[in-house]
């Protein structure tokens, strides 16, 4: 595996790749590597001639510095995955390498940026935009593979290459969940025991959801069911949980193309998000 902190000499690297008719797979990662994301790894090394990881840890997508301060970096272990992995090449850039200091960025993304988790973190969505435009600049990517763990950001990205015109093609891959059903998660290593118990609701909660739907049951009722279960469950303190429309994350409606279930909920001190699609 090559290894690039500089954005001249991995755009070097990759411009010699691409010469060669080669494609890039992109997977930007803010590092905390588990199966989740390897399993993007895997998805890009299946459709892609060469993989790129990087491996970033953003400060401009945290609402808070002591989020950002104890945001776990244990890249000794990362690059051993990563290796393991299979993957081409990794970038780890400094933070001065990826942004200048003096840098104003404002995309119009619309009500993405108000909605669900935008409302819950204002301004995360500009931070995930600025610095993953930046990215997708450096690396020039055929395709780029994002996790559906983070369905809104997606969202949001898919927005930005429109809004940029940007020549990607974005592949969205399936939630990887532990043996019990709770969704991967670089955070999850904060949890306690109890925690880990107690975060098994929104896991439960989701899949109760797309079975009621299943059965018939009304969008209403099925809200009503799935946030009383969480708001039951002892440690955990819902944020949302929505139904909501696939394409545009307002509120879904019997005729909606594609739904949705979203839950964000602090469990103990960590914050957690997941999701299921329903139809």
């Amino acid at each position: 595996m090559k290894v690039f902190t500089t954005k001249n000499a991995l755009k070097q690297h990759l411009d010699a790749v691409r010469a060669a008719k080669k494609t890039v797979g992109f997977v930007p990662t803010m590092g905390a590597l588990h199966n989740g994301h390897l399993s993007l790894l895997a998805q890009a090394r299946q459709q892609c001639d060469v993989t790129v990881c990087s491996i970033f840890v953003n400060p401009t997508q945290f609402n808070d510095p002591k989020d950002l301060e104890k945001y776990p970096r244990p890249i000794e272990a990362d690059m051993a995955k990563l290796e393991q992995a299979g993957c081409d090449v990794l970038f780890n850039p400094e933070v001065n390498e990826m942004y200048a200091g003096n840098e104003n960025w404002h995309l119009e993304i619309g009500e993405l940026e108000t909605l669900l988790e935008g409302k819950f973190r204002p301004g995360h969505y500009q931070g995930v935009t600025q610095v993953v435009n930046k990215l997708f600049n450096i690396v020039e990517p055929t395709k780029a593979f994002f996790g559906q763990k983070d369905y809104q950001q997606v969202m949001v990205i898919r927005r930005m290459v429109q809004l940029l015109n940007m020549p990607v093609e974005l592949v969205m891959c399936p939630i990887e969940r532990e043996t019990d059903g709770l969704a991967m998660s670089s955070r999850n290593i904060y949890l306690t025991a109890d925690d880990r118990h107690h975060a098994l609701v929104l896991s439960k909660a989701l899949y109760d959801a797309k079975a009621a739907f299943e059965k018939g049951l009304t969008l209403k009722d099925i809200q009503t069911q799935a946030s009383t279960l969480i708001g039951n469950e002892p440690g955990t303190q819902p944020e949302y949980f929505e139904l909501a429309d696939g394409e545009t994350l307002q509120p879904a409606k019997p005729d909606s193309q594609s739904i949705v279930a979203l839950v964000a909920a602090r469990v103990g001190n960590t914050r957690l998000i997941d999701n299921v699609i329903i139809r």
